[in-house]
């Protein structure tokens, strides 16, 4: 089942009329195809940019640690690189190349990192991967896509995500 929320009656009426930004939360995972599919649909629909975001985990300085040896840090930079060339590969790949797109890689919570993005960006839907977890998993650790459906003011759009 897909969920698109939105915040009220009007937006949910404004949707269908002004889609220019789509954001695109993905995690690497095998359904970062089928994410970008819907967002490929809609974008050559509304003739909207896509952003696909991935959220890398924070920098160790700023969570308290100190700062490792060079070599360290220099390996850190290169697997960024290597997870933007990844990101940039999966829009070229799942996205036709009429529609405008950019691959954006940033640090940080991931929650706080895709709202401060879909507000900076400007983005009028975002679309998110929900992983399907046991009832128990769900009681103790609320999912992300959930806590995104809980803060966001734009409209959600949350795809279920098969992994068997």
């Amino acid at each position: 089942m897909t969920l698109l929320k939105t915040t009220n009656h009007k937006q949910q009426i404004d949707i269908m009329k002004e889609l220019k930004n789509i954001l695109v939360a993905i995690d690497f995972n095998d359904a970062v195809g089928e994410l970008l599919g819907y967002a490929e649909g809609l974008a050559e629909k509304f003739d909207a940019k896509v952003w696909v975001l991935h959220v890398a985990e924070p920098d160790p300085d700023f969570v308290g640690y100190e700062p490792g040896p060079q070599y360290i840090r220099d390996f850190k930079a290169e697997e960024f690189r290597e997870e933007h060339r990844n990101l940039q590969m999966y829009c070229d790949t799942f996205l036709n190349d009429t529609i405008e797109k950019e691959a954006l890689l940033i640090q940080g919570s991931t929650v706080e990192a895709v709202l401060e993005e879909a507000q900076k960006l400007e983005s009028d839907l975002l679309i998110v991967g929900t992983h399907k977890h046991s009832f128990l998993h769900n009681l103790l650790q609320e999912s992300v896509s959930l806590k995104l459906l809980k803060k966001v003011n734009i409209p959600l759009l949350a795809i279920p995500i098969d992994e068997d």
